[in-house]
């Protein structure tokens, strides 16, 4: 009954603490915002059409894309960390991150050398499409090689040697890109909140929604798996139908982030464990909704931080604001889990 009141009480204080960071990543930016005026714009009563503008379609946007991304990120990395039973397996451990970096490297570095590539618009809603099939096409390889291989471990070894095969890929394409290629793909690999428009929302979020979903259909096979897939077998789990679920939901929830957002690190591997630490518990009924809200909320961390700095006239990719997040927490596990060997 204690522990249902903790949770409870958790649930609680991490919703009204996001609640509390988004409203602070609509107050600032590189130009502040009075909260009465932030207030008039949410009911409609605003007369002031710059903040109107500046709330509507650039602040307000990047604050839904920064929940969605985080409660993503977050829930594939948890997803991932009970499959493998590794406490350092992220949502990118299957090759899906290379996938998608596989993608925006031919379609950036590779096209323009070809002539092949022109528009900017053409460009932006390119690389989304090829980041998007490039992780699909890396996960349809997996899971067509996990119907054959039955050790998880294996698969785990198998997604780190492709990932490792396509970043040597990678860095060849970089090497001979071009100046202005190579510094839009570079710009992509630090990920960015802002570049998603509204009109890209009606396509990112449903698709967050179905593998979150997914995430869920999965929980108590999640449960079983806790002990490995030998227990969860003699327990009557179909672990080949279980780790397809989970494969697909990681799929379309890390692979969309990366498509849209670029790829964002350290949060999908250290908000499972920031949930663990806090909630106390590795039942994934209370663990998946707890380690989701963690990812929300710190997204929305990571988008005030880079408000504040560019109040400052700096711009920071998001990228280098999850890392200084999400490092010390992973430093602390790996510290915590040798102590124990």
């Amino acid at each position: 009954m204690h522990g249902k009141r903790l949770h409870t009480s958790l649930f609680v204080l991490l919703t009204l603490m996001s609640i509390a960071a988004a409203f602070g990543d609509l107050l600032l930016g590189t130009t502040s915002i009075p909260l009465d005026e932030v207030w008039r714009v949410i009911v409609g009563s605003s007369e002031n059409a710059n903040y109107v503008k500046i709330i509507t379609e650039l602040r307000l946007p990047k604050i839904i894309v920064a929940v969605l991304a985080g409660m993503a990120l977050s829930a594939s990395g948890l997803e991932m960390q009970t499959l493998f039973r590794n406490p350092l397996a992220g949502p990118y451990v299957l090759g899906i991150n290379s996938g998608a970096s596989l993608g925006v490297a031919l379609f950036t570095l590779a096209l323009p050398i070809l002539g092949g590539l022109s528009g900017s618009m053409f460009m932006r809603l390119g690389i989304t499409g090829v980041a998007w099939i490039g992780s699909a096409l890396i996960l349809m390889l997996v899971m067509l090689l996990s119907r054959k291989i039955k050790s998880v471990s294996t698969i785990l070894i198998i997604g780190m040697m492709l990932g490792s095969a396509i970043s040597a890929i990678v860095g060849v394409l970089q090497y001979v890109g071009s100046e202005e290629s190579l510094k839009t793909f570079v710009v992509w690999t630090m990920g960015s909140l802002s570049t998603v428009t509204m009109a890209d929302i009606v396509i990112f979020a449903p698709i967050i929604i179905v593998g979150l979903m997914l995430g869920v259909v999965a929980i108590k096979s999640l449960n079983m798996l806790l002990l490995g897939e030998g227990y969860a077998r003699t327990m009557g789990l179909n672990v080949r139908r279980s780790r397809t679920i989970i494969f697909l939901s990681t799929t379309l929830l890390a692979g969309t982030v990366t498509a849209f957002c670029g790829p964002i690190g350290f949060i999908g591997l250290a908000m499972p464990h920031l949930a663990r630490m806090t909630f106390r518990t590795a039942d994934h009924r209370i663990l998946l909704p707890a380690t989701i809200l963690w990812g929300a909320f710190s997204m929305l961390v990571c988008c005030l931080v880079t408000d504040l700095v560019a109040h400052h006239s700096l711009i920071l990719p998001v990228n280098t604001i999850t890392a200084l997040l999400g490092v010390p927490i992973i430093i602390f596990v790996v510290i915590r889990h040798r102590n124990r060997q």
